[in-house]
């Protein structure tokens, strides 16, 4: 019996579209929701969920935004569940050690990246777009403060597409472990990893892929030879919508320090410093982060079709 099978009956919900999509072996592409609750202010947040959607439907696969709610994972979210995701200021930022409790007290949850991939994996979907994946932050050597995302990598065999890690982060320690734990980090369209605000990080990827189809028969010759965890592949945000390296830095370094001077910490951390750096960018900061997000749908969705096909 396979895991989906077998949590199916009482904790897990397809929306038609995606039940349908199931039925048809029709290419499926997982979304998470942390995005909507926490990391977008609303109404933008529901409008890009949409769109990104739509870009996903477009370019040949299903969308699958995962939620929690009502004690279920629900695997597809209507119009109606993306408003209350998006209007909802007490939602849970699940990882994996916090699905048992939303699911267990029918709280409402939004998924990180950690959490999207589990909920994938139990769907059967392989294929996860995101913005930037959490990794190492800065300062981790004395706080400890390591993304689960990564440990969830390391184990997960799900690919997730995103524009590299989130630039609040220190990339180069986010890499080597990654490294250390054996997730390989795939890059598109150019050799370095990407720094989610800017292009390139300085840091090289593992490897460089740029067409769907090479990217899926690396996917399946890892899983074929059983080396669990999944991948990342790095895909940088287009060229008209990046913004400036040393501009950022400057607006990362100060929220960096206010939400030191606050004591912020933990889960925290990450909802407050992009919230900050979009305001001091004068919401320059949130057009690149849609941009980035609708750009990683195209790729994350080829990749689906690719391994679908193969």
């Amino acid at each position: 019996m396979t895991q989906t099978a077998a949590i199916a009956p009482t904790l897990i919900d397809f929306s038609p579209e995606v039940a349908a999509a199931r039925a048809e072996g029709r290419p499926l592409v997982a979304l998470e929701s942390t995005i909507i609750s926490h990391g977008m202010p609303y109404p933008q947040n529901v409008q890009t969920a949409r769109e990104v959607e739509a870009i996903v439907r477009e370019h040949g696969a299903v969308p699958a935004t995962i939620a929690v709610l009502d004690g279920k994972i629900r695997v597809g979210l209507n119009d109606e569940q993306l408003e209350l995701l998006g209007r909802s200021p007490d939602a849970l930022k699940l990882s994996r050690r916090d699905l048992p409790f939303a699911l267990s007290t029918g709280r409402v949850g939004a998924t990180t990246v950690a959490a999207t991939m589990i909920c994938a994996h139990l769907a059967g979907i392989e294929v996860f777009v995101t913005g930037g994946i959490g990794g190492v932050h800065r300062g981790a050597e004395t706080s400890f403060d390591i993304s689960a995302d990564l440990q969830e990598l390391a184990r997960t065999p799900v690919a997730v597409v995103c524009a590299g890690a989130k630039s609040i982060l220190d990339l180069a320690l986010t890499l080597e472990y990654l490294e250390t734990h054996g997730v390989p980090v795939l890059s598109v369209g150019q050799d370095n990893f990407a720094a989610f605000y800017t292009r390139d990080s300085g840091l090289k990827a593992d490897f460089r892929l740029d067409a769907a189809d090479d990217q899926a028969r690396f996917l399946r010759t890892k899983w074929a030879l059983g080396l669990n965890g999944g991948a990342v592949v790095s895909n940088p945000v287009p060229v008209a919508h990046e913004m400036p390296a040393t501009v950022i830095g400057g607006f990362i370094d100060q929220a960096l320090a206010e939400a030191h001077a606050q004591g912020i910490s933990g889960k925290a951390v990450t909802p407050y410093l992009l919230a900050r750096i979009k305001d001091l960018s004068g919401g320059a900061s949130l057009v690149t982060n849609i941009a980035l997000v609708k750009n990683n749908a195209r790729v994350g969705a080829a990749l689906a079709r690719a391994l679908k096909a193969g």
